[in-house]
């Protein structure tokens, strides 16, 4: 497993290896089905009106977690929302009148926020379930002929949930969502089929959470990312949800706050296979998690992500650092690279231009020279496309392809979309 990454005071490249920690799944499935939906429609409607204001840095158990259409997480726990990952909570009712209009909001059983491009009246939706009935959302205002019952949406789908996500092809076969009530439940929009899976690795979700194109299960405040279609858990977990989803002074400082979400550009960016995402910035890298590292390295300029999975370990393999020119074919600096898993070649980007190189030749050589949009900082490559950097904006492009066009993709914010930051 390797990652490439070029010092841009030398010009040379470096490669380091990574670890893998084998993870057995000992939390698993034995005390998941016996929960029940205790977190749901048991809390009650007492709560509602509590003057107790929960904090999240005590390790409480969130009731739902989904995305607004700006990208930025809503917690939900009784009948207060946090949103973001730091800041206090408020009422849920302050942003979301209407539930309290036609039932007292004392929780959410669970909520997502709707994928489904077929339909793009109801794409981007934000969708809650409160005991037997539905209420979506559009720009935070109830939709005409809301609430509904569950059962007239989402014929098959039972009554009290525990939590659901959203899972969009091709992360799922089709535009489907995965609800949780003890047993596992794929809803298909397309055909309104029901399929019962068995996630057997899968501790007993209170909630469930769709974050960069990753699927997390909360339980308790712990979390384990899983495959959304086959349930398997991979990698250390469970993990401390106030390490990875909550900016808490106990679990990390501020320092960590003002340079995460900096407007300062980046040098780099990759993401591994364990849903961590690594951004370089100057004598630093940031990852999404919430810690920020000291780097190695005079500055960080290059990141090129491996198709493997990668662990906690990086070691850098013996011969490194090499120059550029040595190690790809082309004279440096580099602006950006990436890797896409589906082919062994590696993209660089120099200035406007792109360049691929085959990285299994025993001479490699940057060939097939042709234009792009414009020139980026940094760029990494995933299942759902390419996202390229440049200053404090990022741009998605779903196909390589795309890159090449004419038509300027939607401009994204880096602090606040891909790190979570509310500003």
């Amino acid at each position: 497993v390797t990652r490439m990454t070029k010092d841009f005071s030398t010009d040379q490249l470096f490669s380091l290896t990574s670890t893998a920690v084998e993870h057995g799944h000992e939390h698993g499935h034995e005390h998941g089905h016996e929960h029940g939906h205790e977190h749901g429609h048991e809390h009650g409607h007492a709560d509602n009106h509590s003057s107790a204001v929960p904090d999240r840095c005590q390790g409480i158990e969130m009731d739902a977690v989904t995305v607004n259409e700006d990208g930025i997480p809503y917690f939900f726990h009784s009948g207060f929302l946090f949103k973001g990952f730091h800041g206090a909570a408020e009422r849920a009712n302050e942003t979301f009148t209407e539930l309290d209009e036609h039932q007292h909001l004392g929780h959410v059983d669970a909520a997502f926020r709707l994928h489904y491009e077929d339909h793009p009246t109801e794409h981007n939706n934000i969708i809650f379930f409160l005991d037997t009935q539905i209420f979506s959302y559009y720009q935070h205002k109830l939709e005409g002929g809301y609430p509904k019952n569950i059962s007239e949406v989402y014929p098959g789908i039972p009554d009290h949930l525990d939590a659901a996500v959203e899972c969009p092809k091709p992360e799922c076969e089709e535009d489907s969502v995965i609800f949780f009530k003890g047993e596992i439940f794929h809803f298909n929009f397309k055909t309104k089929a029901v399929e019962m899976k068995e996630f057997t690795s899968m501790p007993n979700c209170t909630s469930a959470f769709r974050f960069m194109e990753h699927y997390y299960c909360f339980h308790g405040h712990n979390f384990s990312k899983f495959d959304p279609k086959t349930g398997e858990v991979h990698g250390r977990y469970p993990k401390e949800a106030r390490d990875f989803f909550m900016r808490c002074s106990k679990f990390s400082h501020d320092h960590v706050e003002r340079e995460r979400c900096s407007r300062a550009h980046l040098d780099a960016i990759t993401a591994d296979n364990e849903g961590d995402m690594f951004a370089f910035r100057g004598q630093s890298f940031i990852s999404r998690r919430t810690s920020i590292h000291p780097s190695p390295f005079l500055r960080w300029r290059l990141v090129v992500k491996s198709s493997s999975g990668v662990g906690e370990n990086h070691t850098l393999l013996d011969g490194y650092p090499k120059t550029v020119k040595e190690e790809l074919g082309i004279e440096g600096p580099i602006d950006s690279a990436f890797s896409c898993d589906e082919h062994q070649h590696v993209h660089v980007v120099k200035g406007q231009l792109m360049y691929d190189v085959d990285m299994a030749a025993s001479e490699r050589n940057a060939t097939n020279e042709r234009s792009i949009m414009f020139p980026s900082d940094a760029a990494m490559c995933g299942p759902r496309g390419v996202t390229l950097v440049k200053g404090n904006h990022f741009y998605h492009f779903d196909t390589l392809k795309l890159l090449f066009s004419r038509a300027v993709p939607e401009r994204h914010q880096v602090s606040l979309e891909l790190f979570g930051c509310d500003h």
